[in-house]
């Protein structure tokens, strides 16, 4: 195939430049229609990265090295499986481990939260030993541990074989628990304010307890508004404090310490629970959520098909609505290749200024949908945009665009006759 000439190169830029001047609303749609392509491309791969990346910060985020968990474990929001049984004995024994700075156990449950005991909603609540560092309370502060309860949970002599029996006394007193900012707002409860809290919706079994502080941490971590409290309180509610129930053991590990070495030797004292570093817990919970990962990815396959087929489409329209121009030019002497090559170029163009404008404006989208998809689900961030997200958009429209502008260039050719001018 022989090269193309430079003065034909010319030919074919300022055929095809003409072409788009002679149709400026055509070419502002066809700009249009390749920026929602390739946005569509952008915004779905936003997503996808962003799922992943606030599951995996969600679990970093707890600032704990390995995870203990039953096996198999429930890690739905709300999840109420808690199937590690004396778990304050289980991280007093961890706690050994040289290289285990700290070890606590922790509950989730289900509860029903109101300021009204006769109004209350299902929530998940989180129970833990006692608020710790990297809470960044909006509004007032943690509650401390109760270091005397804990001790007697932690006792070798505490019979739990009984898992309904009120050990190791026959009550709690409530006292205080931390609240998510949004839920705070939902309910109108705010810092030093009292709200209540049951296992059910039966309002005789709500207690009253102190909103001491507002803060997302957890709910970060569960994927929806969160209560905190004392892990011995949640345990009373739910009726698991006799066999102390909890979900998980989180163990800190000191600086320079080899989590996968840790994660090695309490697995083999422990062979009944699945030991995890942060990493493998993460994705172990992104197994859990299989269903959701494939729906996800499939949303980003079919946003990237969809958008070379929408592309595509759109080069064949804008070729065969050149077809009686490109007839005539087929008259005068221009070969196919030439006339390919003036769509192509058409396509080229058309692309670089869609793609340029679905870039430009896939950061604004982002940030908008963000600021909507926290208010309604309250993760932030989950929408990305690293520069691979840029990258495919970037390739959707020149690569594909290019591609698919040559062939319908191509395709047009074959009907531009002049027994089709005359048509």
């Amino acid at each position: 195939m022989s090269r193309l000439k430079p003065t034909r190169l010319f030919a074919v830029i300022g055929l095809a430049t003409a072409q788009l001047r002679r149709s400026p609303g055509r070419t502002i749609f066809a700009v249009l229609a390749v920026a929602l392509a390739v946005l569509s491309v952008t915004l779905f791969i936003s997503l996808g990265i962003g799922v992943v990346e606030v599951g995996q910060e969600s679990v970093q985020g707890t600032d704990r090295d390995v995870w203990i968990s039953a096996d198999p474990v429930d890690s739905s929001p709300g999840g109420t499986e808690n199937g590690i049984v004396e778990s304050h004995t289980v991280a007093a024994d961890v706690h050994q481990h040289e290289d285990v700075r700290r070890a606590a156990p922790v509950a989730i449950h289900s509860t029903y939260v109101g300021t009204n005991p006769e109004e209350l909603e299902s929530v998940t609540t989180v129970g833990l030993p006692q608020t710790h560092g990297g809470f960044e309370f909006d509004e007032g502060e943690g509650f401390d541990a109760d270091e005397d309860v804990v001790a007697e949970l932690a006792s070798p002599e505490r019979d739990v074989s009984d898992p309904g029996a009120p050990s190791p006394t026959d009550d709690v007193e409530p006292t205080d628990v931390v609240i998510d900012p949004d839920l705070a707002s939902a309910l109108g409860v705010s810092v030093g304010e009292t709200m209540y809290v049951a296992p059910s919706p039966n309002e005789d079994a709500a207690r009253a307890y102190t909103v001491v502080g507002t803060a997302d941490r957890y709910s970060q971590f569960v994927g929806e508004p969160t209560v905190v409290m004392r892990l011995h309180e949640l345990q009373y509610l739910a009726g698991s404090r006799g066999a102390d129930r909890a979900s998980f053991i989180t163990l800190d590990l000191e600086s320079g310490a080899d989590p996968e070495a840790v994660r090695d030797d309490v697995a083999a004292d422990y062979p009944e629970y699945t030991v995890q570093t942060a990493d493998e817990q993460f994705w172990s919970m992104l197994e859990d959520h299989a269903l959701v990962v494939v729906s996800g990815a499939a949303l980003v396959v079919l946003a990237i098909v969809g958008g070379i087929v929408l592309t595509a489409n759109l080069f064949v329209l804008v070729a065969y609505q050149q077809r009686e121009q490109l007839a005539a030019l087929s008259a005068v002497g221009l070969s196919r290749p030439l006339l390919a090559g003036i769509v192509g170029f058409q396509g080229l163009v058309i692309a670089l200024l869609g793609g340029l404008v679905a870039i430009a404006a896939t950061g604004p989208i982002v940030h908008r949908l963000n600021s909507l998809a926290y208010a309604a689900v309250g993760f932030d961030g989950l929408l990305q945009t690293p520069l691979a997200v840029y990258a495919a958009g970037a390739l959707v429209a020149v690569g594909v665009g290019t591609i698919t502008a040559l062939v319908a260039g191509w395709s047009a050719s074959r009907y531009a006759s002049v027994a089709r001018m005359q048509a």
